[in-house]
This record gives C-alpha cells, structure tokens and sequence, in this order.
C-alpha cells in the first residue's frame, strides 16, 4: 500500500528557507517518479517540481530558481529545497507518485510565509 508523508513546514519570514520532506512506503521508491505540488486558499493544486527516477528534473515557472526537487532512494525520501520565500508561497504542499493508474497523494505540510 503506497503511503507518502511530508513533513517540514512551518512558519518562515519573507527570504526565508525550509525543506520539505515526503516519506514513501509500500512502494520501489527509486523505481517512480516523484512529484511536488501546492495548493493557496481559494486556488487549484498547482505542479511545482518533478524528479524522474534517473534524477531528471522539471521546475514551474514560479519556483524556478528559486526551489529544488531531490530524492534520496536509500531513503525513499524526496525533498523540496525552498530559498527566497515569499508570501505568495504560503500554501498546503504535497508530494505524490503515479503508479499504473492510480495517483497518490500524501497528507500535506503548512507553509506559510510571515514576517
């Protein structure tokens, strides 16, 4: 059963930096691509990063430079690196995996951007 955590949101100033984890289970991690995403109040869910299995990366033009996308396999961990918050960034973000036909999701982590 596939199972996805994230943890490490919270609550960072403006220029701020967070990582984000997700934790997967039930599932050959390294054989999947993995994917971050992001829902504000009142918005849809919006992609922001994709890390294939072989490591190639794909970026939203709104977190592009700013954001990176990792995975650590021996782990079964991917990570969103996120530099120069800015408010428009506070949103629930989740991680999610495609197998067959399915989509899953997990829970979501707050982050919310303050001074």
């Amino acid at each position: 059963q596939v199972h996805l955590v994230e943890s490490g949101g919270g609550l960072v100033q403006p220029g701020g930096y967070l990582r984000l984890s997700c934790l997967a289970s039930g599932f050959t991690f390294g054989s999947y691509a993995m994917r971050w995403h992001r829902q504000a109040p009142g918005k849809e869910r919006e992609l922001l990063a994709t890390i294939s299995s072989g490591g190639t990366t794909y970026y939203a033009n709104s977190v592009k430079g700013r954001f990176t996308i990792s995975r650590d396999n021996a782990e079964n961990t991917v990570y969103l690196h996120m530099n120069s918050l800015e408010p428009e960034d506070t949103a629930m973000y989740y991680c999610s995996t495609n197998r067959g036909a399915g989509v899953y999701w997990g829970q979501g982590t707050q982050v919310t951007v303050s001074s």
